[in-house]
């Protein structure tokens, strides 16, 4: 929401609301995108116990791992925070965290109206301008087969495209037709960066700072539903940026009716596989810098352990303060005797029912006799 006053009434709606609910209500407001992404990246590591753990003893221990950087492709936005050692040269972009006694310096990036539902309207809005809003449109990112009309309403409605809002009235209707030309909508789809501005030694894409990116990341979000469909429906594996591409080629070159018969239930999304496969990979080897050798660090995964992953549990763990920042030494989850006494018993009552087998045993032999 761009509209203060309008963000202010939606908090006052929700606060009156949830106050009158037998809870105890701390309030509501509006994370930014940083937020989002360092929180995204606190659930993933807590999850997979990056931070810590508990030992066999139920005792806290800290695991001595290192932390994983997180990728968030939602609807709106699209985020990038992973741990670095480098210079963040935009104070913007670093976060500073004590969590269990342990220091990590972050870089965090959200890129607003780089969510997947945002690109796909920037996308048509570059297409019909290419092609001077024509009543009847090529699109070629959509495969053959397939066209659909929309209202202009239906692309312009979002502060993401109204700066390229035409002049025609919003009810215009147009029609784009599918040409599956996958090397012309790659120029589409790098329209919508900039790969040029940079005021700092490095950049990402749109004058944004970017340390070099380290270690292992985890991909989510939209980033695991557009890897695991070229994976589970084309069949394409996908280990290095190569892979992506070449899978991109192929379901931008198939037609509606074949992706139609591989993937009948996937039906509504089917038409944009194309588009935002490109976008994955534009904004991973181009955006974000992945090479060969880092992006065969990306796992794209959908949950962490049983858990999904999302910025929800970080903020209420950070919220609720189950992430202290002192060391948890002298933290136990069970008292040591007690795992004494258990242990004992276990081993006692394992004992007595062995003793208690081999008896009958030996007296259901002596009886046969």
């Amino acid at each position: 929401i761009t509209d203060p006053q309008a963000s202010d009434a939606i908090l006052r709606a929700v606060a009156a609301t949830l106050k009158m609910y037998p809870f105890d209500f701390r309030g509501a407001k509006i994370l930014s995108g940083e937020d989002e992404g360092v929180f995204g990246w606190v659930t993933a590591n807590y999850l997979l116990e990056n931070f810590i753990k508990r030992g066999w003893l139920g005792e806290w221990i800290q695991p001595q791992k290192k932390t994983l950087g997180a990728m968030d492709f939602g609807g709106a936005s699209t985020q990038i925070t992973f741990e670095t050692r480098d210079t963040i040269e935009n104070p913007r972009n670093e976060v500073m965290l004590k969590l269990y006694g342990q220091a990590y310096k972050v870089y965090t990036h959200s890129f607003l109206c780089y969510g997947r539902d945002q690109v796909l309207k920037r996308l048509l809005s570059k297409v019909l301008q290419a092609e001077s809003y024509q009543a009847t449109v090529s699109h070629p990112c959509w495969p053959v087969g397939y066209n659909k009309s929309l209202l202009l309403s239906n692309i312009y409605d979002s502060p993401c495209t109204e700066k390229e809002r035409p002049s025609l009235a919003l009810n215009t209707t147009v029609t784009l037709v599918g040409i599956g030309n996958g090397n012309l909508c790659t120029l589409h789809v790098n329209r919508l960066f900039d790969f040029t501005t940079c005021s700092f030694s490095r950049c990402s894409f749109d004058g944004v700072f970017q340390p070099k990116v380290s270690g292992n990341f985890i991909a989510f979000s939209a980033f695991f539903y557009t890897v695991d469909f070229i994976q589970t429906v084309m069949g394409r594996p996908v280990h290095l940026p190569s892979d992506l591409k070449d899978a991109t080629e192929t379901i931008c070159a198939t037609s509606w009716r074949e992706l139609l018969q591989k993937a009948p239930k996937l039906e509504k999304r089917l038409p944009d596989y194309c588009a935002v496969s490109t976008f994955v990979y534009l904004l991973t080897t181009k955006g974000y810098n992945f090479n060969n050798h880092s992006f065969a660090n990306i796992a794209f995964q959908k949950k962490a352990g049983e858990t999904s992953i999302g910025w929800a549990l970080g903020y209420m763990l950070n919220l609720t303060n189950m992430i202290p920042a002192e060391k948890p030494s002298s933290h136990k989850s069970m008292l040591y005797n007690y795992w004494v006494i258990l242990i004992l018993l276990f081993v006692i009552t394992t004992l007595t029912s062995l003793v208690t087998a081999i008896c009958l045993l030996r007296h259901s032999k002596s009886s046969m006799i």
